[in-house]
């Protein structure tokens, strides 16, 4: 018995002894799987980061906007001439003075014909023959064919019948200043040395004597002194061809242009990709039509320089077809050398600046957008950045720009138009929620005279001459001041200043105007010019979700800014010489954000009103002329409006 309780202790002993043994293997075993088990959830979480890492909402983000919108739009011009029908007046009458007895055109009017170009309203040729063929022989028939029934003196006998004296005479049909231009033009082109030759059988000196002969004999007929008698000459000239009454002169009474019912269709597809660490690529594609069109008819007139017809900073931006174009396409690369700093090249973001965004209904531009008042254009350059961190200016920072807005390609004997660049500063030196302050220089090179443009009011035109070069300043700030009653209230104020350099070239497309110089075939000595423009406007922000916006602009004579993409169908009213009020009210609907957190959808019912002091806005080619002094026989390229509004009201949902 004994035995067996030793035997039987034994082997409890043993066993106890052993138990260790077994429970230390068993936990290295499930410690092997444990650690085995980590691994393979670590290299899964390395997997799904990696597929995580390549899905596209991780590295490409999908926004964009749809707009519908109606307008009315009501405009009033004043009485002037159309200086294209009436130099199509002067052409067709030269043809028909130079056609044979067959009906065959002869030598000179031929040359006429072939010496036109696509891409010019009037070539350096066409004016040539103008000047040393047609007008010349036309002046010199004006004075002596016929003799003493000449039509010279049949005009002249009318106005002594008529006024009674040289005096009334010169006071009722005195020459306008753009008549005085046009004479000085032709004296200058030589035009009148021509008839002098010709009044001289081809001999300069014997013809300025014959017609000082002609002046005296004038003035003892009148009883007047021989200075008036040569003005009354030069008065009886010029208003036969290009005053009151002439066969030539194509008068345009007043008239209320207007289009009650246009619709429009807008859709942006905004695009954010990272392409590598510090490195993106953003794209805009845009289409904006108008509604039953496929082209810009519905929209362009022969009203303003920015809207006869769609150019390459235009396009997408005012309604013209509906093909998706690219309207934005550039590269970024950040945080350069681990610094604040960056570079972007491309079509860049260089429209809808601030302060536009309160308009728009669109969240501030970061620093990659441009300030709208002098810059509204897309145009391909680059932009070199830097933001330092400076605690007593928040969001500050500072960048240089440049571009290309034509590229005048091969140059050849037949070619001598330069690029036409730009090269401005921005700094930013606060931009944050309450605040945002920005000053902005930019500088326009080699200035062209036309863009290229296809069907427009004035036909295919294309750069014939540089003009110029333009110097921009501007500085504004936009802030908001929450709770000031019910809402919050966000206000800006903007102010620019414009100097044009002009060269020694003028548009001979645009009958001798030179930079902000110069009436239609009125030559002007090329001179700077300095003008100035302010905005200023406010949106109150209700809790309803609804948004109350006031903007008011004010342009001086001479001012010129580069806006033809901002988003006013008249014309940009940033451009505008007088004053621009407009009003509008959002509405957004009261609806949960799906595809982004900016994600909206509203409603705007808006009003604009122009009163124009000056004619030219937003156009660089010619001197202004103040609308109230514009005489019914001053030649145009452009219809001088005097007024013009525009109500409408948009659906729009940003995504």
């Amino acid at each position: 018995m004994r035995n067996k309780m030793m035997k039987l202790l034994l082997v409890a002993a043993c066993t106890g002894l052993m138990l260790p043994a077994v429970s230390g293997a068993a936990d290295d075993d499930l410690q092997q799987k444990i650690d085995k088990l980590s691994k393979e959830v670590d290299a899964l979480k390395g997997q799904v980061k990696k597929d995580e890492d390549k899905s596209l909402g991780k590295w490409l983000t999908i926004g964009g906007e749809y707009r519908l919108r109606g307008d009315s739009l009501h405009g009033k011009t004043v009485p002037y001439s159309d200086a294209i029908g009436t130099m199509g007046t002067m052409v067709g009458r030269f043809l028909n003075d130079n056609t044979v007895a067959d009906g065959t055109i002869n030598p000179s009017a031929l040359s006429y014909l072939m010496a036109g170009k696509t891409g010019a309203l009037f070539t350096k040729d066409q004016f040539g023959i103008i000047l040393n063929n047609y007008m010349p022989q036309a002046m010199f028939n004006f004075l002596t064919v016929g003799g003493n029934a000449s039509q010279f003196n049949q005009v002249v006998g009318q106005y002594m019948a008529t006024y009674g004296s040289v005096d009334a005479a010169l006071a009722a049909k005195g020459l306008t200043a753009q008549q005085n231009g046009i004479l000085n033009t032709l004296t200058n082109q030589g035009v009148m040395n021509a008839v002098m030759t010709k009044l001289g059988g081809g001999n300069l000196a014997a013809g300025q004597a014959a017609f000082q002969a002609m002046i005296g004999q004038l003035a003892t007929q009148l009883g007047t002194t021989p200075t008036k008698a040569a003005l009354l000459a030069n008065t009886a000239l010029l208003q036969s061809f290009l005053g009151a009454g002439s066969p030539n002169l194509q008068q345009v009474q007043a008239y209320k242009p207007k289009n009650e019912t246009l619709f429009t269709n807008k859709f942006s597809l905004d695009l954010h990709a990272k392409a590598t660490q510090d490195v993106t690529v953003n794209a805009r594609l845009s289409m904006y039509k108008s509604t039953g069109s496929e082209n810009d008819s519905q929209v362009a007139g022969n009203f303003f320089a920015d809207r006869v017809g769609v150019f390459d900073g235009t396009l997408s931006h005012v309604p013209s077809s509906s093909l998706l174009n690219v309207d934005r396409a550039y590269a970024t690369w950040s945080n350069i050398a681990d610094q604040p700093a960056w570079i972007s090249v491309g079509r860049r973001p260089s429209t809808d600046g601030a302060p536009t965004n309160l308009k728009l209904n669109n969240e501030r531009p970061g620093n990659g957008g441009t300030p709208a008042m002098l810059i509204d254009y897309a145009f391909d350059g680059f932009a070199i950045g830097y933001a330092p961190d400076i605690e007593a200016l928040p969001g500050a920072y500072a960048k240089l720009c440049g571009g290309r807005g034509f590229d005048s390609g091969f140059k050849t004997p037949t070619n001598s138009v330069k690029d036409s660049d730009f090269f401005g500063v921005t700094i930013v030196p606060i931009d944050s929620d309450p605040l945002r302050v920005w000053f902005l220089w930019d500088r326009a090179f080699n200035l062209f005279d036309f863009p290229v443009m296809n069907n427009t009011v004035f036909g295919n035109t294309a750069p014939a001459a540089n003009l110029g070069d333009i110097d921009w300043y501007g500085a504004g700030a936009m802030s908001t001041i929450k709770k000031v009653g019910p809402g919050n209230l966000n206000f800006f104020a903007d102010f620019a200043m414009s100097k044009t350099h002009p060269g020694g070239n003028v548009s001979q497309n645009a009958g001798f105007q030179g930079l902000l110089t110069g009436q239609f075939f009125a030559q002007e000595a090329p001179s700077d010019k300095t003008g100035y423009s302010v905005w200023a406007g406010m949106r109150y922000d209700l809790p309803s979700k609804t948004k109350l916006g006031f903007e008011y602009n004010h342009g001086s004579k001479n001012w010129i800014t580069f806006t033809p993409a901002a988003d006013d169908l008249w014309t940009s009213k940033n451009g505008t010489r007088g004053n621009v009020y407009e009003g509008y009210i959002i509405q957004e609907l009261n609806l949960k954000p799906i595809s982004s957190y900016l994600s909206k959808a509203f409603f705007k019912v808006g009003y604009q009103y122009y009163d124009f002091e000056y004619t030219g806005s937003n156009n660089w080619v010619g001197a202004p002329v103040k609308i109230s002094d514009i005489k019914p026989t001053d030649l145009m390229l452009l219809a001088p409006l005097k007024e013009a509004h525009d109500v409408y009201a948009t659906f729009e949902v940003h995504f």
